[in-house]
């Protein structure tokens, strides 16, 4: 029998790109699309796992279906099956290695969020998972250590070397707003981000490319940044001041860290450019910076792929104010910011340029700034 439904949404990060995992700035926004979890309590020790619609699973490793069935104290990372189920059962591991008094419990999930679209559903499946089973049994766990077990459950158990935003973002985002969040204390605030008042529309495009965070591509980057930043002398490139980049630059002979570098700071610069263009009233202004940030991550970073990279020049063509791939890379989602007026006319351009490349069509709609995750009932 339920005790109870919560919901955790996915995510949008409108600016700030594999900064987070380099002590850097991020603006996220959630999305309405979301994981609903229902759950009850287990007296027996058991954490019994059903999944609707394989919520989570990054790639599409998981596949629909269920139940599984695992002994909570028996939960460790690399122990058990692997798929959708390692976030769930990471967060009752992290939970219960923090000291956490918690217990079995059946969770039943179901999602509107598509896997592997960078939207951050992973995470959305980790935050739903804590809030309803620390809600459960009584557990105190105020959203940023809420996060940060999440983190935990997804970079030690399921083997993902993310950083802190998605799991914060799901966690703690608000209606309307943007999170600005500086990921080296974890200090954050809302940043008013309402793209209908100012009449336009963010666009979200879905290329049905699939990715995923656990393979070696991602990881290949968080290396790459770490090296750099020991190469300089540095705990992180977040330590790098913009004016700093060109000698920082200068005194890299890897021509990966320094295009790696490049991307981390300049990507830092338009956070903090979109934030004040934001809080001035400006939403139009941050369109320019959405593209400046693709061409960084193509070029620079080298985590865009044909299907996003086609997705911006034909949202750009079609009169979009900026778009750019939004989420890890190597497939996944583009948003696009345009004057409301011309959403079919973006929209009908991308799909066109899609359709005559013979690529998968895209699944387009708006995007707003929605809740955090939160109790339903």
């Amino acid at each position: 029998m339920s005790e109870g439904v919560w919901e955790a949404p996915g995510r949008v990060n409108l600016i700030g790109e594999h900064t987070d995992y380099n002590d850097g700035l991020v603006m996220p926004f959630a999305l309405s699309r979301t994981v609903v979890a229902t759950a009850a309590r287990r007296d027996d020790g058991i954490l019994r796992l059903h999944s609707a619609d394989a919520p989570g699973a990054p790639g599409g490793q998981g596949t629909p279906g269920g139940p599984v069935e695992l002994r909570v104290d028996a939960l460790a990372p690399g122990r058990g099956p692997r798929g959708w189920t390692d976030y769930p059962a990471g967060v009752l591991w992290a939970l219960r290695e923090a000291g956490h008094r918690v217990g079995g419990a059946d969770l039943h999930y179901e999602s509107t969020l598509p896997a592997g679209a960078g939207l951050s559903s992973s995470a959305a499946l980790e935050v739903v998972t804590a809030l309803a089973v620390t809600e459960l049994y009584g557990v105190e766990l105020g959203r940023r250590e809420m996060a940060l077990i999440c983190r935990r459950a997804e970079n030690a158990y399921a083997g993902a070397p993310t950083g802190i935003m998605d799991q914060t973002a799901s966690a703690c985002c608000a209606e309307g707003h943007a999170l600005y969040l500086d990921t080296r204390d974890l200090s954050r605030r809302q940043i008013p981000f309402d793209p209908a008042a100012h009449g336009l529309a963010l666009l979200l495009i879905d290329t049905g490319v699939k990715h995923a965070h656990s393979t070696g591509a991602y990881g290949e980057r968080r290396a790459g940044c770490e090296s750099a930043a020991a190469a300089l002398g540095l705990g992180s490139l977040r330590e790098i001041p913009q004016e700093e980049l060109p000698g920082a630059l200068t005194r890299l002979t890897d021509p990966v860290q320094r295009a790696l570098t490049r991307h981390v700071v300049t990507e830092n610069g338009r956070v903090e450019r979109v934030r004040a263009a934001l809080e001035a009233g400006r939403a139009r202004a941050i369109g320019p910076l959405l593209t400046e940030g693709h061409a960084s991550l193509r070029d620079d970073f080298a985590v865009s792929c044909p299907e996003l990279d086609l997705a911006v020049r034909a949202a750009l063509a079609a009169g979009a104010l900026g778009a750019r791939m939004t989420g890890g890379g190597f497939g996944g989602s583009a948003i696009a910011l345009v004057e409301a007026s011309a959403r079919e006319r973006v929209a009908g351009s991308v799909e066109r340029a899609f359709a005559e490349a013979s690529f998968r069509r895209p699944e387009i709609f708006a995007a707003a700034p929605a809740a955090g995750a939160r109790r339903l009932s």
